[in-house]
């Protein structure tokens, strides 16, 4: 693969969570009944440095969960090859019937991802709405959904990846497009 840019640095994605945050926020009118989750695996840093900012902003630490959709996907078979799945923990620390619930993802494309995460999120409970929060939204949708909260639209080409690096996983920050 051939990296053809890199499209957010470690201060823009520190400057595009904290616009996300701040949106949050102000969408939600507050941060009462607000639950942060983010999907596995990337989604989970993300998700708690926005709950982190979001502490900053309002003095309140929200509650944060970690899902794991797995189990969930509708491409298992595809993913997997005729392996045994690698099934990581999903955890939320509080009941979420009620809550509002903020998922966090890195990268939203075709919206599977976001199916199965919706549907993991009611198998354990009925939170009353579930918002999306990405940092980077590349397109190409396959499903009828969107995500509330968008640090970067980037428009891309299906021979195109879109790869998030974070010093938690990667050691080093940055958005990059690779062509195929």
């Amino acid at each position: 693969m051939n990296k053809k840019a890199t499209v957010l640095d470690d201060s823009a994605i520190r400057r595009t969570l904290t616009r996300l945050s701040h949106e949050i926020v102000e969408k939600n009118k507050g941060v009462d009944d607000l639950v942060i989750v983010g999907v596995k695996t990337r989604g989970v840093p993300l998700a708690t440095r926005i709950k982190d900012k979001i502490a900053d902003i309002e003095g309140v630490t929200l509650p944060q969960g970690e899902l794991d959709i797995t189990l969930y996907r509708d491409d298992l078979k595809e993913v997997t090859k005729d392996k045994e799945p690698e099934i990581k923990e999903s955890s939320l620390p509080i009941d979420i019937n009620g809550k509002k619930i903020i998922l966090v993802d890195d990268v939203l494309y075709t919206g599977r991802t976001v199916r199965a995460a919706m549907d993991a999120l009611v198998d354990i409970g009925r939170p009353s709405s579930i918002q999306m929060a990405v940092l980077v939204d590349r397109g190409h949708r396959e499903l009828p959904i969107r995500a509330d909260f968008v640090g970067k639209n980037i428009p891309t080409s299906k021979d195109e990846i879109v790869t998030v690096y974070l010093d938690e996983s990667d050691g080093q920050e940055e958005v990059v497009i690779f062509e195929k």
